[in-house]
């Protein structure tokens, strides 16, 4: 048997799927020939823990909570503690720290073989791990450093002590020891996947197959509607008028298309929102947040209590990263949403061999052979190159370079830790201004009832001739345009110059409520910030519920903020529904009649809502497809779902069919798919069956129930992707407060907390958030391991 294939055909499967995670249908035919059920994967194969470790630090305990497997580590001594927490993420998720370690490091051919050398070269040649190394550089001194090294240590001890997690026995290979910088890196890759975005060059590529008119139509730089985050917002100055989008100097569409697999996900937003005391029934504020994520098993998550010497903290991390990320303390509760802010621009040069022209002088590019090892197949040396702007890429005769914020040394390791250990509005702000990476919205709430909203992360100031511009051009990097003055890929940067200053981002200190859904933050920002905002739907919604209840006079009351966690009204029928059921009603009177009675709500009971939601797709494809095609641009190019809803019935996409008859051939396409699927309502296409392990293998796939929402519901779920709510959480600083991931806290399958929330994720409810610890599971005693 050809075990080299099989690990590398398993791997290649799970790279395919992407930052998603998605279908891996290849796996099973490897699985199949592979034996491991006799084998070392096997022997390995146990949801079992040494009872008592040796810690180079000092004592600590954790205890896992009986019923959702959630620890609550304890340790007087700070270093105790993280120590203990590098082991346990090592005992729940050592496979999912190693998988994200090696694609940002470009290491996966090195054990899967040449289908991945793609994704490798292009994390080679944005050389993420040098950036995490300035940033670990950066953070010498500081308080985080022993920290973080503290942990890493715990992470090995538990790999040197426990048995490996199953899918290192199926992929035959071992991880190597974690260290610090890595670390660094799974903050580098949860920047890159909710700000790397090269929307600039495909709106570029776009224009040049389009028609710039039709481009900038179909993908607008700003969305019409009146729910910014921050409304009435009259404190900065309008946006600098739109340049219009540069030509390419070549064709840009096959690096564009390259590109589209590493970018950030679709779907990928958040909902957040927060309410003053003042309006609550209880008189304490109120924090909800919901981050919209890739979904997967093991959750992107991982929930955990911090008891250290002076601060208790308790919310969810990523694996491989010791502090909480979004949760509460004994003071506050804090959550996040992305900005969508614009943080990556591409330049174009005047190049010559070995060149490029800079300001009236040529440069050499900073070059470097680099070996990329591919398992039973010849290694792979690639040029890497660089520019004073960052990262030079090409494909298909077309480069750019590429400047990105997450490119060089940031703070947020430091700006976390101090959230965890905050003790009120004071210390989050100065955290907040030390929050280089991602943009986030941050929402905020204390037991002084302070609340709080505040932008964070660093945004650059582009300038041309002086002048301040937008980002959303090709700039021309031999001109100097649309540099960040101040920044230094693979360095240091100094944020006072080139970058908007904190006092200058959007914020409002004490509001009586503010809610966030990626939605665009203000009419009227001192600074340009982002090229586009996510579609307005979710932001729409929950202002529309929030006013209305604050209208009404009734207290806010924390049930409210549940069932505002459930709404799963979709804005996208209100002016499709109605012509879509007269379109179809000669043909379909059942569906034209249960869409005529639908209030709008994607229910799974619902009939109409399985009806609209695979029409809707259906109709992008019908409207974009042919042209598209011809134009040499595919899928990944259709516009945003608020441009369709909006397209005039009148305009250029129904001059050859009217909208009634692109509507009847759209739902002719859904109604096949439904019969051949036999779907019956909503819930039976919309279900948790979408959310698999990166195996795609059905004893490491989650169970499969049916939910509600869509990926323009604030009940967030996006099956097609599948992305939505990865953690929902209601906080109420001083009170009582809430949580559930979508599957479970142990990234063991044979653990009973492999998937023990997902069946309340599902459904919308919610467990006890913090947990009450069980009996000790691990004792760390003082000693070398």
């Amino acid at each position: 048997m050809d075990s080299e294939l099989t690990r590398r055909g398993l791997v290649a499967a799970i790279v395919g799927g992407g930052a998603a995670a998605g279908a891996m249908s290849p796996v099973s035919s490897y699985l199949r020939r592979f034996a491991p059920f006799s084998g070392r994967a096997w022997a390995d194969a146990a949801d079992r823990t040494n009872d008592r470790v040796r810690s180079p630090y000092g004592p600590a305990t954790v205890a896992y909570d009986d019923e959702y497997g959630v620890p609550t580590i304890e340790a007087d001594d700070e270093r105790a503690l993280y120590f203990a927490t590098g082991y346990v993420h090592g005992a729940n998720r050592l496979f999912q720290l190693d998988l994200q370690r090696r694609q940002m490091r470009g290491q996966l051919s090195e054990v899967v073989g040449e289908a991945t050398l793609d994704s490798d070269e292009f994390h080679r040649r944005m050389d993420f791990a040098r950036a995490a190394d300035a940033t670990w550089a950066e953070l010498a001194g500081s308080e985080t450093t022993a920290l973080v090294e503290a942990y890493a240590d715990g992470v090995n001890a538990c790999i040197e002590r426990e048995p490996l997690p199953v899918e290192f026995g199926l992929l035959e290979y071992e991880p190597a020891p974690w260290t610090p910088a890595d670390t660094v890196l799974m903050e580098k890759q949860i920047a890159w996947q909710l700000t790397g975005s090269f929307e600039t060059l495909r709106n570029a590529a776009a224009a040049d197959a389009l028609g710039a008119e039709t481009a900038n139509a179909l993908y607008p730089a700003r969305l019409e509607h009146d729910a910014p985050i921050l409304r009435g917002d009259d404190g900065g100055r309008p946006e600098t008028i739109r340049e219009s989008v540069r030509t390419p100097r070549g064709d840009a569409r096959g690096l564009a298309g390259w590109l589209s697999g590493f970018e950030s996900p679709p779907g990928v937003g958040s909902n957040s929102w927060v309410v003053s005391g003042d309006l609550t029934e209880s008189g304490r504020p109120l924090v909800a947040n919901d981050p919209h994520l890739s979904l997967m098993a093991p959750p992107v998550w991982f929930e955990q209590t911090l008891d250290a010497p002076d601060y208790t903290v308790r919310g969810v991390t990523f694996p491989g990263v010791p502090f909480v990320v979004i949760g509460e303390n004994d003071h506050g509760a804090w959550g996040f949403t992305n900005v969508g802010a614009d943080v990556l621009d591409v330049y174009e040069y005047e190049t010559r061999n070995g060149e490029y022209r800079y300001r009236g002088e040529w440069e050499a590019f900073e070059t470097e052979e680099v070996t990329i090892p591919v398992a039973n197949a010849p290694d792979r040396t690639i040029t890497r190159r660089t520019t004073r702007h960052g990262p030079y890429l090409e494909r298909e005769g077309y480069s750019v370079a590429v400047a990105w914020t997450g490119l060089t040394a940031t703070r947020t390791t430091d700006a976390i830790y101090d959230f965890n250990r905050s003790t009120g509005l004071s210390d989050v702000l100065a955290a907040t201004e030390l929050f280089d990476e991602p943009t986030q919205n941050l929402v905020y709430a204390d037991t002084e009832g302070n609340t709080l909203y505040y932008a964070t992360g660093q945004i650059p100031i582009r300038t041309i001739d002086g002048e301040e511009v937008r980002g959303d051009a090709i700039f021309d990097g031999s001109a100097g345009e649309g540099e960040w003055d101040g920044f230094e890929p693979y360095g240091t940067t100094d944020w006072s110059r080139g970058f908007v200053p904190f006092d200058e981002k959007p914020g409002v200190v004490n509001p009586d409520y503010v809610g966030t859904a990626n939605q665009r933050v203000t009419d009227t920002p001192a600074h340009y910030l982002a090229e586009s905002y996510s579609d307005p739907y979710r932001g729409i919604r929950i202002y529309d519920r929030l006013d209305e209840r604050v209208q009404s006079a009734e207290p806010v009351t924390f049930e409210f903020m549940q069932g505002l966690h459930d709404d799963a009204y979709d804005g996208r029928v209100e002016g499709l529904v109605g012509p879509l059921a007269d379109a179809i009603a000669g043909d379909y009177p059942g569906y034209a009649s249960a869409l005529r009675e639908w209030d709008g709500h994607m229910n799974r009971d619902s009939t109409a809502a399985l009806a609209f939601a695979l029409f809707f797709d259906e109709y992008k494809r019908e409207l974009f497809e042919s042209r598209f095609d011809a134009a040499g641009v595919d899928a990944d190019y259709y516009p945003r779902d608020w441009v369709v809803q909006h397209l005039d019935p009148d305009g250029e996409w129904f001059a050859e069919r009217s909208r009634r008859a692109v509507m009847r051939s759209a739902f002719d396409a859904a109604v096949e798919t439904i019969d051949a699927e036999g779907y019956g309502t909503y819930g039976d296409y919309n279900t948790t069956e979408a959310i698999t392990h990166p195996f795609g293998q059905e004893f490491l796939n989650y169970p499969e129930y049916p939910t509600d929402g869509s990926r323009a519901t604030v009940n967030n779920y996006a099956v097609e992707r599948p992305t939505g709510s990865s953690w929902r959480m209601v906080c109420e600083p001083g009170g009582r407060s809430v949580c559930v991931i979508p599957g479970g806290n142990d990234g063991e399958v044979w653990s009973e907390h492999y998937s023990d929330q997902l069946r309340l994720w599902a459904d919308t409810e919610y467990k006890p958030f913090p947990v009450a610890p069980g009996e000790t599971a691990i004792q760390f005693v003082e000693g070398e391991r």
